[in-house]
């Protein structure tokens, strides 16, 4: 058998090469871009129907050559009616429908009917002759397809008037083509899950499968056999019951399904928006949505149906229920304990139990909540805040009396201080009780203690002693002083250099100049 069915085209040229240019197969396959064994078939039934000369050939039909070379085409004989090849194709894609199920139902109508082999064989040359794509087989809630446009729509920024481009985001169902398409601000992670619940939503349900393209919010490191997924996109599909399957590398026919939504988007949808001007992505997303309802409502030349229609008749009822609880988005990202018991995220510190000091921990970070997960187990949950610097801590996770089991200790700081300084020692005593937790200053001990490695101790402690005259309790301002060498610079410079004005210095009135009536 053939590996490809040629047009009628294809298949007079491939004879034409053969029995005028007598080219070889090799020539033939290079010329066309067909298979080696396509060509060998078509020799071959040419020979068996006895058309080896090009003027029979030329003398012939389409049609006719089409008969002599293939055999007629299965069709009513007689009271024997033909199925209709497009309604048997929608039928397939429900789950569990089959050829051998769909011929017994005609026989139920037409007992004197095609038998099984002439009605197989009828519905497969249909299908070969429509476009190839087809021959992807779409069950009905097997498969959505997810992909973003290259061509992008604009919004107008109404105080400046500067055109800005945005994505456009496109989700089709395969069994029914079933399409959302909406506008987001990027494809960041965020745009692009939040897109997936939109769409869910739209549908009413969620397919078992998803397939996006390898783009970087989807997958991790790309791969043609074992791509790696984002987490958080793990995580919706965990949510949602589903999976993910992303297409391959360089291979558009694993998502063919959407790169004709997509196209089909941008001829309905975007190319109607080219004389429009949008001041926001809702006011966008809006007309977007408009737009879609007509375009899935729009008849398909080759089902007779509109993607709506196919939808509700085939593809509603096979997809999963959405979960009862909407998708939260949440970041992850890996922190270690620091020796304070918390860990730092954007600025901000949140608290730990002291066993998990040292350890690696995962942080899930949505968009009102931060959790401390350690081995898959949640060990603590906190409310974000947006206060950099600030300390978020739960008591009972800093460990009681700051027992000496923890590697580090307030008397263990206070001791290091001392062995480099009397100021150091004072510096350090101070930070650690103006801070309402002693292990709120950790992290600023233990930054000003190690900076006598790079300055060493003399400066480091001159430094403190200049900390301490000004007031200054954190590590930066003791680094800003050395940084600048302003330990090394007299206590009464360095006062003056921080804001404090001297007494006695020649150009001061004093207020006796004001009050004897004195003008310049």
């Amino acid at each position: 058998m053939a590996t490809e069915r040629l047009s009628m085209r294809q298949l007079r040229e491939v004879l034409r090469q053969k029995l005028v240019l007598a080219r070889t197969h090799r020539e033939v396959v290079a010329s066309l871009s067909v298979g080696l064994g396509t060509v060998s078939e078509v020799l071959q039934r040419a020979r068996a129907a006895g058309l080896l000369e090009w003027s029979a050939i030329e003398a012939v039909s389409d049609a006719e050559l089409e008969v002599r070379l293939y055999g007629p085409m299965p069709a009513a004989c007689g009271d024997q009616p033909a199925p209709d090849p497009v309604a048997l194709h929608v039928e397939l894609r429900r789950v569990g429908v089959t050829l051998q199920l769909l011929h017994h139902e005609y026989l139920e109508r037409h007992p004197d009917g095609l038998k099984y082999t002439q009605f197989c064989e009828y519905y497969r040359r249909w299908k070969k002759k429509q476009r190839r794509s087809l021959h992807h087989e779409h069950r009905a809630g097997e498969k959505g397809f997810i992909d973003y446009s290259g061509k992008k729509p604009t919004i107008v920024d109404p105080s400046t008037g500067e055109c800005r481009e945005v994505e456009l985001f496109v989700c089709v169902l395969g069994a029914s083509s079933l399409t959302y398409a909406e506008a987001t601000a990027t494809q960041k992670t965020a745009d692009f899950l939040a897109s997936h619940v939109r769409a869910f939503e739209f549908f009413g349900g969620v397919p078992a499968l998803l397939v996006p393209d390898q783009l970087k919010t989807a997958v991790g490191t790309p791969c043609r056999y074992e791509p790696s997924i984002q987490r958080g996109y793990e995580e919706l599909a965990a949510h949602f019951g589903t999976a993910i399957l992303p297409a391959r590398p360089a291979k558009p026919r694993d998502k063919a399904k959407v790169e004709v939504g997509v196209q089909v988007v941008q001829r309905w949808i975007l190319a109607r928006l080219r004389h429009e001007v949008f001041f926001s992505l809702f006011a966008l997303n809006e007309r977007i949505r408009a737009l879609l309802l007509a375009l899935n409502a729009r008849p398909m030349r080759r089902f007779g149906k509109s993607r709506r229609e196919l939808f509700e008749e085939v593809e509603r009822a096979a997809l999963l229920p959405l979960p009862a609880t909407r998708f939260v988005h949440a970041e992850w990202k890996v922190a270690t304990v620091n020796i304070d018991c918390h860990v730092a995220f954007d600025g901000h510190f949140y608290s730990a139990p002291h066993e998990l000091v040292g350890e690696s921990v995962e942080l899930r970070i949505s968009a009102n909540t931060l959790e401390v997960l350690n081995r898959g187990r949640r060990m603590a949950s906190h409310v974000r805040s947006h206060v950099r610097g600030g300390y978020t801590t739960v008591k009972e996770h800093l460990p009681r009396s700051h027992q000496s089991h923890l590697q580090w200790t307030p008397s263990r700081l206070i001791s290091w201080a001392a062995t480099i300084g009397a100021s150091t020692k004072e510096l350090v005593e101070a930070i650690l009780t103006e801070r309402k937790h002693p292990e709120m200053g950790y992290r600023s001990c233990l930054g000003i203690l190690r900076l006598a490695r790079h300055y060493g101790k003399e400066r480091l402690e001159g430094a403190a002693t200049r900390a301490l005259a000004v007031g200054a309790r954190s590590y930066r301002h003791v680094d800003s002083i050395l940084k600048h060498g302003l330990d090394r610079l007299p206590l009464r410079v360095q006062a003056r250099s921080v804001g404090a004005m001297p007494s006695d210095h020649e150009h001061l009135r004093g207020p006796g100049y004001y009050q004897g009536g004195e003008v310049c």
